[in-house]
């Protein structure tokens, strides 16, 4: 089977990362493990946005310290009256439905009978200001789920004698349970806890915001907020209007004075669905929220459950809470950013692979908190979750299959170009044909000149010193213009220009490296000087030839032994060139082709039009002097 294409090749890579990496953040999801993460972010939106909006519709009734205090010989359990009283100040200031978030199941009257008191005025009518509250309807009582010992669910229903005085009925009761995730944070609510219309099973929070839009709780569904309620058991997410102490909240004890009417706190639950409710410092009804969650940890403030409550009326009455999108939108959402990410991780290295990632992985987080400000969830944990599998995935591909690809590229050029030209040679993705391939090169041919009487006057350990002093330094302009030292042949050096990494300017380059090998040659002298006193040497010298033309570029040679070069018209061309020079007395030659090909800034000198051996047309050559920087444009 042959290999695929170089674009096919990146197609499929990146259609794997992008699988990967949705598929297993999708199940990763699915089974619940993304969901502490997300509740983080949750969170954090609340800790960023603190106050959402004001509540517009509801107010709490504290029972307070200052309450407390003021009632502090009377036991709660026989607080009947100081409720009742409260519920007429509300009423008269304009509130439109009130809760009471207090549990009892017995009326202090049944209690004082069961103790068989004698008989008074007191224990006869010791509830009656609060059953007057209660029939004049507009009043919602509470009740709670639950378990016994059978591990049933019972309701704690309020006394009967009050129940037969409500108006309504069973409906004017509520479910007051606050269901906790598992990190016990309240962000949810159950609009109805028991869908069976025959029971009291509507939450507290819905029986309020019912009552208060004039809705008829015995029914199937309901519109508030706009949004459609229906008779299930399903869980919602409380749209919070701020932290705690958000929504307005009014002592108890304001209620009970005997000018409530005229304090401006009691005339602001006008239009209010006001619910009475426990807010002193000893009180267990408090919870963690969203806003018990602090950036840098965990913070002490809670919110009581009167509050809790309000805001879900909120919720209901307003219809302001965060949605999610359709399952698919949400996961077409995370394949945009994983496919960002792809591209971006198969096109660098990996460690700017994992800046991206991480970058990625943060500019997520602000569509995601806009999203919640306009009450949308977008799904941030999975996207970071789907960044960083295809990161992952990435790696993987690398270190298998196209990781040891670049190493044996790396470990067959790097002997032939600079560290530059295999960077470039393994970020272009595709490896050279090494069967062979048609391109158009400049093939440089450097040799020593007077060579045989060299290595006539040194020992053969010196001429191999010689050799190997100036064939360091000469490959260095080579390999600085991004030229393949491709063989040295005895005392001659062929380079190659424009493969195996494809330059445009492969010729200039060359013209380039040429010139810098003259200096370089030059220079060398002081060495053979200082290196071989008084040994009667030639002056050291080189000459150049250079040709550009087309030529195939591939692994030569038998199946035990292959070498990477070039073979063809050119080749012979650049070393015949090469040769001419001593003709010439020039050191530098350069084909016309070359010459042309290089562009302008190229200071030639003779010029001459010769026949090289094993060629039957002449070639134009130039003697070329240097090589002017190209301008910039």
């Amino acid at each position: 089977m042959g290999s695929l294409p170089a674009g096919t090749g990146k197609q499929l890579h990146f259609t794997i990362v992008v699988a990967i990496a949705l598929v297993l953040a999708f199940l990763t999801d699915r089974a619940g493990w993304l969901l502490p993460l997300e509740n983080i972010y949750y969170d954090t939106w609340h800790q960023f946005a603190g106050k959402r909006r004001e509540a517009a519709h509801t107010a709490v009734i504290a029972v307070d310290d200052e309450t407390l205090l003021a009632l502090k010989d009377e036991p709660l359990a026989f607080w009947a009256p100081h409720f009742a009283r409260a519920m007429q100040a509300a009423s008269s200031a304009g509130a439109k439905t009130i809760g009471l978030d207090f549990i009892y199941t017995v009326s202090a009257e049944a209690w004082l009978r069961k103790l068989k008191l004698p008989d008074s005025e007191a224990s006869r009518n010791y509830d009656s200001p609060l059953r007057a509250q209660l029939a004049a309807g507009n009043k919602i009582l509470i009740t709670h789920l639950v378990e016994n010992a059978k591990g049933e669910l019972e309701l704690l229903l309020p006394p009967q004698e009050h129940l037969l005085l409500l108006p309504h009925g069973l409906n004017d009761l509520g479910v007051a349970n606050l269901y906790p995730d598992a990190d016990k944070l309240v962000r949810h609510f159950y609009p109805v806890l028991m869908p069976e219309a025959q029971v009291p099973g509507i939450s507290f929070a819905l029986q309020l915001a019912l009552r208060a839009a004039g809705g008829d709780s015995g029914g199937d569904a309901w519109q508030l907020g706009g949004k459609t309620w229906h008779r299930l058991r399903t869980l919602e997410r409380i749209g919070y209007v701020g932290p705690p102490g958000t929504v307005p909240t009014v002592s108890m004890k304001r209620l009970l004075s005997p000018d409530a009417n005229a304090d401006p706190q009691v005339r602001a639950l006008e239009g209010r669905t006001v619910i009475i409710a426990a807010n002193n410092s000893g009180s267990s009804d408090r919870h963690f929220t969203p806003y018990s969650r602090g950036i840098l940890g965990w913070r002490s403030d809670q919110m009581t459950g009167g509050e809790i409550h309000a805001n879900i009326v909120e919720t209901l009455l307003s219809g302001h809470f965060p949605r999610s999108f359709p399952l698919a939108l949400q996961w077409l959402y995370v394949l945009a950013w994983v496919v960002g990410g792809a591209f971006l991780y198969l096109r660098v290295h990996p460690a700017a692979g994992a800046g991206a990632a991480v970058a990625l992985s943060l500019a997520a987080l602000a569509p995601a908190y806009g999203a919640f400000l306009a009450d949308w969830m977008l799904p941030t944990g999975a996207v970071q979750t789907a960044l960083a599998l295809g990161f992952l995935a990435t790696l993987g591909l690398r270190l298998t299959g196209e990781e040891r690809k670049r190493a044996r590229l790396k470990q067959m050029f790097a002997r032939y170009v600079s560290d530059e030209v295999v960077a470039a040679l393994l970020a272009e993705g595709a490896s050279p044909d090494l069967g062979g391939v048609e391109v158009e090169v400049t093939v440089l041919f450097s040799d020593i000149r007077n060579f045989t009487t060299l290595s006539e006057k040194l020992g053969a350990h010196e001429v191999v010193r010689m050799l190997n002093a100036f064939f360091s330094r000469a490959g260095e302009p080579i390999l600085n213009q991004g030229g393949m030292v491709n063989k040295y042949i005895g005392d001659a050096v062929m380079a190659v220009f424009g493969s195996p990494v494809y330059y445009p300017d492969h010729a200039r380059r060359a013209l380039a490296a040429a010139v810098d090998l003259v200096k370089v040659a030059q220079e060398f002298r002081q060495w053979m000087k200082q290196t071989f006193p008084e040994r009667g040497l030639p002056e050291f010298t080189i000459g150049i030839g250079l040709h550009t033309g087309r030529c195939v570029v591939g692994n030569i040679g038998s199946v035990k032994r292959t070498e990477f070069t070039a073979i063809g018209d050119t080749v012979n061309t650049a070393s015949r060139l090469e040769g001419i020079t001593k003709e010439l007395g020039c050191v530098l030659v350069a084909s016309a082709a070359t010459v042309s090909a290089a562009g302008a800034g190229v200071r030639t000198g003779r010029r001459e039009t010769v026949t090289a051996k094993g060629r039957s047309e002449p070639i134009e050559v130039f003697e070329v002097l240097g090589l002017e920087q190209a301008r910039q444009a």
